[in-house]
């Protein structure tokens, strides 16, 4: 089971079903037929009014992003799927906070709740700066399959790597 490096946290039973669906050569099947949407959030622009529309909807007392963008630079390999930077700066003697978020340019690919998955996790961030309890239940109101969405993605992720090797 060294393939899976993306849900080593997971349980054996869990690994062990995700693995023989990978030996089989079902594991993209499984996938289409359980997210068989694409998106058309496939600019910066695009994305910035999705993530602003969500924003919107749960956490309208939380400032609005300075900037919203694709990265190519994130890989999962290395960890990072999207980020939420604070930049702050004194001016004209106020300090001011400006943040952005960043999504994993291979999300332009990933099926939409993939997508926004990434993107409520990020938004709540915006509240919430750790991974603590509190955030994760900001995430589930934001997204009450959070915990599914995630471990479907990693599986998602799993399978795009060995696809593509």
């Amino acid at each position: 089971m060294a393939s899976l490096n993306y849900l080593q946290h997971y349980s054996a039973a869990l690994l062990s079903q995700v693995q023989a669906l990978l030996d089989s050569g079902q594991l993209g099947a499984w996938l289409a037929r359980k997210y068989p949407e694409t998106h058309d959030v496939q600019t910066d622009k695009a994305l910035y009014q999705y993530v602003s529309e969500i924003k919107q909807r749960y956490l309208k007392n939380a400032a609005l992003p300075a900037k919203v963008s694709y990265d190519s630079q994130q890989h999962p390999v290395k960890g990072t799927l999207g980020t939420n930077t604070f930049v702050s700066r004194v001016q004209g003697g106020k300090l001011k906070t400006k943040n952005e978020i960043r999504v994993a340019a291979l999300f332009r690919d990933a099926p939409l709740p993939f997508l926004r998955m990434i993107v409520v996790h990020e938004l709540a961030h915006l509240k919430e700066k750790d991974h603590n309890k509190a955030f994760y239940q900001l995430c589930c109101h934001m997204e009450p399959d959070y915990h599914q969405l995630e471990f479907d993605m990693r599986v998602w992720l799993t399978w795009r790597e060995r696809r593509q090797a």
